[in-house]
């Protein structure tokens, strides 16, 4: 194939076509806008539950009391930069890439960006690269995988006369082809509506917040009216006060300092691995990612460098002796490939054109060969030996090489010239290597420590990938099967639940294998590098690149190694962990405030009494003892393996506290009715027990202690009733008399006693709370 035989569109060709519109700078308007991003983060449910209390408080004049509204604004504002960052991160993720293509013009060769493209430009494609447009092959051929656009791996044979589909790309070969379409007639814009959109988001975090906040958005609507007419007309309280404290136990319900907590960590731990040399893609990974207890592994590109050496060639024939380098050279000089086999055996070998080629049929993953059929000699093999011969047909020298972890490419020759090997005599072997990479030994140790399982899956002979994986020092390498005489899907599903090391897998058995383990239950990671992993990448639940692979499989990954460094993952992990862990300790703070709120609102109602506190004592505790210690608990190191599901754990720590609170308010409202308390002593009492036992889980969340956790505790305990003590006026309670201070002291002795004992009955409590995986 000659690209000097075309002569392309001329510059007045291109221009005219410009000038009809028929030109491929179609702008798809799928994505949202900044304006409906805006939209949709400030116009929530739970945002306007918030606004609506915080108007109720503007109303009255309360102005004091709506320092909260700050928190969602904060929440709004984060969301926002988040969700744009992300619209922004799917256009980058189209169908068609944006990497420049070679097109013929005036006769040369120019490379323009898929944008300039215009209808009849001649464009020149080779294996990895990506169709930019509808286009006609008129000369070459290649095989390409449309799996993007189908979902099928399969790679498909295209000729002369063929047609391209944008979004699809070559595998092999190399070819000439016309523009056919372009903007909003190809066919990946027209379905791009649906390939943009990145894969649900695997958040146990997101989707626990979002059940929590469902039920307290349906809730306080009812709940808060209630209280405001038994104020306003039970009790007699003016408009402002019944409003004050209506809105103080409402806003207690709604989870917004959490949900702050979580985006801030998640932040955080996307920026620190950015230092790391590791793109997060997908926020909600690194929370995947530390729940991962099954990982995939493809071994070229991640146990190894993904950098063939040829090491030896090896004669099978004499008669060929003198003759094999010869053929090896005008099969390379006919071959369109541009894997990393076959620029490392153009490295090795010197092109040349002795032998003059008739047909070629390029390497393909499925067939794992290519061959060329030479004038006046037959076809020339190149590749597996395993798809080219009989198991037992194949030399013996050929195998120990196998066993030692090298690669193999037979060399054989069929003077048939039938288009499939049916007659093949092996003349050759040339074998290459792909050295292991440094500290993965270690890598693999520290899954096998943190009871990961593990799962290597290769294309290559498996004997191969079993010495790689015993090289990179995977215990279990002798696990090992081959998939290339598996068909049903049956057998390949419970083919993974058997083996460790799967050899000869094709691109559609990866997928099988990945799905399997999902399906099992598992928390599935999948490393990969090339095509053939994309559909094993997008089952995945969490799918992580290498920066040197191929640039579709970037595209639709969650994380993507810069360094292309797999032993980068056990610090990727420790970040996830240390972000989730940190996350589920300090939730049960947080949940203390909506538990309580909800039970003391039910017990105001049915005692026809005032909700005890107002929002600005309850934003003191948002502030100074939820935000403030985790806020600070959350950047430390906690690399332990995540054991418990978010929401159970967070409320089986909350409920000892939430219930204290509420049987403090209760004991405390019947001193108070009976004359040992007046209603001002009553209401400075309950803030105290309640700033008390929030303080005190404070406490029992830092331990065991260390020197921050001490600090934290020590700070947020003195700092808030020093805040009270200074403030107590602008929080409308009393100062702090001896008669409070007793009281505080011998109820907080017993809260203390209490804790203990109804921590021992909730910890063993099984919450059902069903939690999707993908929200």
């Amino acid at each position: 194939m000659e690209t000097s035989l075309y002569k392309g569109l001329t510059d007045d060709e291109v221009k005219k076509h410009i000038e009809e519109g028929q030109v491929n700078n179609y702008q798809s308007t799928v994505t949202k806008s900044t304006g409906s991003i805006v939209r949709k983060n400030v116009m929530t449910l739970f945002n306007l539950l918030n606004f609506l209390l915080a108007g109720c408080l503007l109303l009255v004049k309360a102005y004091s009391n709506m320092f909260f509204i700050l928190i969602i604004m904060v929440n709004i504002l984060i969301g926002i930069i988040q969700e744009i960052r992300a619209r922004n991160m799917v256009e980058k993720l189209t169908l068609i890439s944006q990497k420049k293509v070679t097109v013929i013009r005036n006769s040369l060769l120019q490379e323009i960006t898929p944008q300039d493209l215009v209808m009849e430009d001649l464009i020149v494609l080779e294996a990895g690269d990506q169709v930019p447009s509808d286009l006609l092959v008129i000369d070459g051929a290649a095989e390409v995988n449309e799996s993007m656009l189908t979902g099928e791996s399969d790679s498909i044979p295209k000729t002369i006369d063929s047609e391209l589909l944008s979004g699809s790309y070559l595998t092999s070969g190399k070819v000439i082809a016309k523009v056919e379409h372009v903007g909003a007639d190809n066919y990946a814009t027209k379905i791009i509506d649906e390939t943009k959109k990145t894969k649900p988001i695997t958040s146990e975090l997101m989707a626990s917040i979002q059940k929590i906040s469902t039920f307290t958005s349906w809730v306080i609507i009812p709940l808060g009216l209630i209280l405001f007419l038994e104020g306003f007309f039970l009790r007699g309280s003016s408009t402002t006060m019944a409003v004050v404290t209506s809105v103080a136990a409402l806003i207690g319900m709604l989870p917004k300092g959490l949900v702050l907590l979580i985006s801030l960590a998640l932040t955080t731990g996307v920026m620190k691995l950015a230092k790391r040399n590791v793109l997060v893609q997908n926020m909600y990974a690194i929370e995947t990612l530390a729940r991962m207890d099954t990982l995939c592994l493809d071994k070229t590109g991640t146990l190894t460098e993904g950098k063939m050496m040829v090491e030896d060639i090896y004669v099978l024939n004499e008669d060929y002796r003198y003759k094999v380098l010869d053929l090896i050279g005008s099969y390379l000089a006919a071959s369109t490939d541009n894997n990393a086999t076959s620029k490392a055996l153009k490295a090795y070998f010197e092109e040349n054109e002795l032998y003059h080629a008739e047909e070629l049929s390029a390497f393909s993953s499925e067939r794992k060969y290519g061959s060329v059929r030479f004038k006046d000699f037959g076809t020339f093999y190149l590749g597996s030996p395993e798809n080219l011969m009989k198991p037992d047909q194949l030399p013996r020298v050929m195998l120990t090489y196998q066993d030692k972890g090298m690669r193999v490419l037979l060399i054989a020759i069929d003077p048939s010239n039938q288009k499939e090997p049916t007659q093949v005599q092996p003349i050759a072997f040339i074998v290459l290597s792909d050295p292991i990479r440094k500290n993965v030994k270690e890598a693999l140790d520290f899954f096998k420590e943190q009871e990961v399982e593990l799962k290597i899956i290769s294309g290559d002979h498996p004997k191969t990938v079993a010495a790689i994986a015993e090289k990179a020092g995977f215990s279990d390498f002798s696990n090992a099967i081959d998939l290339s005489g598996y068909t049903e899907e049956k057998e390949i599903q419970a083919a993974a639940h058997q083996y460790a090391v799967f050899g000869r897998v094709t691109p559609h058995q990866k997928k099988i294998l990945v799905k399997e383990l999902k399906d099992s239950g598992q928390t599935v990671g999948m490393t990969g590098d090339g095509v053939n992993d994309i559909l094993a990448l997008r089952e995945a639940d969490i799918s992580i690149a290498m920066a040197e692979g191929d640039g579709a499989t970037r595209q639709i990954s969650d994380l993507i190694l810069l360094d292309s460094n797999f032993v980068s993952l056990p610090q990727v992990i420790f970040e996830g962990r240390r972000v989730i862990n940190n996350i589920t300790r300090s939730s049960g703070v947080f949940f203390i405030k909506t538990i309580y709120s909800l039970l003391v609102t039910l017990f105001c109602i049915l005692t026809a009494s005032a909700f005890p506190f107002i929002p600005l004592q309850i934003t003191l505790i948002d502030l100074a003892i939820e935000g403030y210690p985790s806020f600070f608990l959350s950047f430390e190191e906690n690399p332990k393996k995540v054991a418990e599901h978010f929401l159970p754990s967070a409320f089986r720590y909350a409920l000892p506290s939430g219930l204290l609170v509420t049987l403090n308010i209760a004991l405390v409202w019947m001193l108070g009715s009976i004359g040992w308390l007046g209603s001002s002593e009553s209401r400075t009492l309950m803030y105290y027990l309640l700033i008390g036992i929030s303080c005190y889980a404070v406490v029992k969340s830092c331990q065991p202690f260390n020197p921050l956790r001490l600090f934290l505790s020590v700070t947020t305990t003195i700092g808030t009733f020093t805040a009270v003590l200074l403030f107590h006026s602008l929080l409308s309670i009393d100062p702090l008399s001896l008669h409070i201070v007793l009281y505080t002291a011998v109820f907080m002795i017993i809260n203390v006693l209490l804790w203990s004992v109804l921590y021992g009955k909730t910890s063993k409590m099984k919450f059902r709370i069903m939690i999707p995986k993908r929200v």
